[in-house]
């Protein structure tokens, strides 16, 4: 990937976190990956490499090591987080689960919730489907653009 590639591709990721300080009221938010922490604050933006010898060094065998949680290429049905933030499955403890493997879910249905800043943002489906995949676990730790759930 050439440099401008990847300062095109930072600067994708910049402005997707500024939509998140927008939607949500936040005033900051944060994520790291593959060696590159971004963190977007309303006034300021910063962005460092974590270990870039090692990022490079690690870079052949990461399809290796990489974690199953994220794919390569986007997977088709995903529901992403909108935003970093505690996932719930339920609506409250103790409660039925919003949606399980196998269940029918219809459009702008509730799916779960993203706890951020102690502000419940329901996580609602963009399409009917059957909900093949749940990702995320309740009262886990979830970041921006994880995959919470797949809906085919």
């Amino acid at each position: 990937m050439s440099e401008a590639e990847k300062m095109e591709r930072d600067l994708e990721a910049i402005r997707a976190l500024a939509g998140v300080l927008d939607e949500t009221g936040l005033s900051e938010v944060e994520i790291e990956r593959g060696g590159l922490r971004l963190r977007v604050s309303k006034g300021q933006v910063v962005s460092t490499v974590a270990a870039p010898a090692a990022a490079t060094s690690v870079a052949a065998p990461a399809p290796a090591g990489t974690p199953a949680a994220v794919p390569a290429a986007p997977e088709a049905g995903a529901v992403r987080s909108p935003m970093v933030g505690t996932a719930y499955l339920s609506p409250s403890p103790g409660a039925a689960p919003f949606v399980t493997v196998g269940a029918q879910v219809s459009q702008g249905q509730t799916v779960m919730i993203v706890e951020a800043m102690k502000t419940m943002n329901e996580i609602k489906a963009p399409h009917a489907g059957t909900v093949k995949e749940i990702l995320a676990r309740d009262a886990e730790p979830v970041e921006y653009d994880e995959t919470l759930l797949i809906i085919a």
